[in-house]
């Protein structure tokens, strides 16, 4: 079963979940301030990024301003990182959604990229 990691004041999360529940895509929905993403869970979704570590990354929001992540992410290591996220939902791009044993990660929600790969 796909677990989706959101935010309760988030739109872009309650329209992820409107979408998979309107193509009935069994989920698990997470609080991810709450609880935030695996260690296991961010590598899988680095490798299915490629190892684009931004992209894991709220990059908009205030946590990540406030720990000026712009400047210091560049300089840091995949598992500084990694840590990081795993430590501190608001770091954590959402709505993250996982499936680990279909190898589905899926970053954000761009309605044409979560077609492509869950229907």
């Amino acid at each position: 079963m796909m677990k989706i990691y959101t935010y309760q004041g988030c739109s872009t999360c309650k329209n992820a979940v409107k979408w998979l529940k309107q193509h009935s895509i069994a989920h698990q929905e997470i609080a991810i301030r709450e609880t935030p993403p695996s260690l296991a869970e961010l590598k899988a979704a680095l490798a299915a990024k490629e190892g684009d570590l931004r992209s894991l990354f709220n990059v908009s929001g205030q946590d990540y301003r406030a720990k000026n992540l712009k400047d210091k992410l560049p300089g840091m290591s995949t598992e500084e990182a990694l840590s990081l996220l795993a430590s501190n939902g608001n770091l954590v791009k959402r709505p993250f959604a996982i499936d680990s044993p279909k190898q589905r990660f899926l970053v954000g929600f761009k309605e044409p990229e979560w077609q492509a790969c869950l229907l």
